[in-house]
């Protein structure tokens, strides 16, 4: 469990914050390192409306899967998808 220990970490507090709530560890870790950056404040702030998962197609949410470099979404049914996107 990485922690005070982990020098990748910038923000180990929220890290594991996140991680108690059920982030995954690289969401955790993303968000932890943006907040440091950034400031907690700023963080929720960034970003767009992307849209809900249920209205993309499943061509368009295995394309977004390799995007972010998971494996095995060539096999999975559109819900499955979703689920691992939003769990990424």
């Amino acid at each position: 469990m990485p922690g005070k220990s982990n020098p990748s970490l910038k923000d180990p507090e929220l890290y594991e914050e996140l991680r108690d709530e059920g982030a995954s560890k690289q969401k955790a870790a993303r968000i932890s390192n943006a907040a440091a950056k950034k400031g907690r404040s700023e963080v929720g702030r960034s970003g767009g409306e992307s849209g809900s998962y249920e209205d993309w197609t499943v061509p368009e949410l295995k394309r977004r899967a390799k995007e972010l470099g998971q494996k095995g979404y060539s096999k999975k049914t559109k819900a499955q998808l979703i689920s691992s996107l939003r769990n990424s």
